[in-house]
This record gives C-alpha cells, sequence and structure tokens, in this order.
C-alpha cells in the first residue's frame, strides 16, 4: 500500500512541475522551464517506475 501512496505523490509532483514549465514559459524563463521540466520528467518516470 506504502509504495502506491508514493508513486501517486510522485506523479501529482510531476503535474505540479508541469504546471511550473507553462509559468514559466509565459515568463519568459526558458532555461528555468527546461529545469523544471527535467524535473517532472524524471518525476513521472519514477512514479511509473514505483507502481
Amino acid at each position: 500500500m506504502t509504495d502506491n501512496v508514493i508513486a501517486v505523490v510522485m506523479v501529482f509532483l510531476s503535474l505540479f512541475l508541469a504546471g511550473g514549465v507553462i509559468s514559466l514559459i509565459r515568463q519568459g524563463m526558458k532555461t528555468g522551464a527546461a529545469v523544471c521540466g527535467l524535473g517532472a520528467a524524471m518525476a513521472l518516470f519514477a512514479g511509473v517506475m514505483w507502481w
């Protein structure tokens, strides 16, 4: 059960970071958006692999 909770938290974290990517792109901070996008991709991958 705990493993699934951690996986769900990682997926929600990736969605939060994806929202940050959209926000940073709108503000013109492309470097920050790239870093945030990398974090979102890693969190999504971790959540899927943890499941």
